[in-house]
């Protein structure tokens, strides 16, 4: 049986005679979401990825964070939010570039004959968020911008189903969603916008990759590599809208129409770019934000999460 310490005697020995090993590059395991970027690498018409990849689906942010943390996956993409929650928890993640994108599609959604007109009539209503997401920091900070807190509203925290379905049953005097599934409530209630993320979100997605990965020379390697065929497949889909939408439809079985209408929305096209002192100045407000709110039991520092000498586009 070859053991730890076996291998390691043998690798030893070959080196002190003077062979060379060659070892292929560890699996890069990278987690995707339906219907996100991933969905058009193919389409994109990218040379084969030159190293082995394995992809996880994953349904939040939240959890990519949790299962780079636990070490099951080597890179993923989220808000920024996400890991000011762990950031005090000693976290492998490691933050390593940030794709600024869409706040649009962010918004506070009310019943379409809704008395509410401006977020400030929102004091004492029932609105429902997504915890330790941007539906989180978004509410916290229209509450901030009237001089309220969580103790002048009635909070529900619901995974984005869950909301909607509250939503749509007249639960909620209120719901702050983003996406995909606050672009079908409107469709299926004629729910009115209140307000967006504009102003209020930074508009920065960060792609986080595990310390283990990055002190592997072959991971590192893929991940930057990786990270360049994000930026141009979001190229791609910039001059190939129809295929797009259409992808995008039937890796989720949504109408192209949501898509066409979120493009149509949008404040901005996605463009990736390296770790930055704004984007880490502005995600340190974020953390602020939070702590202030309770949502974080201390005061944090995220200037750790951020690695200073990852270029994915040189690297």
């Amino acid at each position: 049986m070859l053991t730890r310490r076996t291998l390691l005697a043998s690798t030893l020995a070959l080196a002190a005679c003077g062979k060379q090993t060659t070892q292929p590059a560890a699996d890069l395991r990278v987690a995707t979401y339906r219907g996100n970027v991933e969905t058009w690498m193919a389409a994109a018409g990218l040379p084969a990825f030159p190293f082995p990849l394995k992809k996880a689906q994953f349904a939040s942010g939240n959890l990519i964070t949790e299962a780079i943390s636990a070490g099951a996956i080597d890179l993923g993409s989220m808000s920024d939010i996400p890991p000011v929650f762990i950031a005090r928890q000693n976290s492998p993640v490691r933050l390593v570039a940030v794709l600024e994108g869409d706040v649009a599609n962010q918004v506070v959604l009310v019943p379409k004959n809704s008395p509410i007109k401006s977020t400030a009539q929102l004091k004492g209503k029932r609105i429902g968020y997504v915890r330790a997401t941007t539906s989180h920091y978004i509410l916290l900070r229209i509450l901030d911008e009237h001089g309220l807190t969580f103790a002048d509203i009635t909070p529900v925290a619901l995974a984005p189903q869950d909301g909607r379905a509250a939503f749509e049953r007249g639960d909620l005097d209120a719901w702050v969603i983003f996406g995909a599934i606050g672009f079908l409530a409107r469709e299926a209630t004629g729910a009115r916008i209140l307000t967006n993320g504009k102003g209020r979100l930074s508009g920065n997605y960060v792609f986080a990759a595990a310390q283990s990965a990055l002190d592997d020379p072959s991971k590192r390697t893929a991940v930057a590599a990786y990270l360049r065929r994000v930026r141009d497949t979001f190229a791609w889909t910039e001059t190939h809208p129809d295929e797009t939408f259409r992808l995008a439809a039937a890796a989720t079985g949504l109408p192209e129409s949501l898509y066409r209408g979120q493009r149509a929305e949008r404040t901005t096209a996605p463009n990736l770019i390296p770790p930055s002192d704004a984007a880490i100045a502005t995600q340190q407000q974020v953390a602020d934000t939070f702590f202030r709110a309770g949502a974080i039991p201390a005061k944090v520092d995220v200037a750790p999460l951020w690695v200073h000498d990852f270029d994915y586009r040189t690297a």
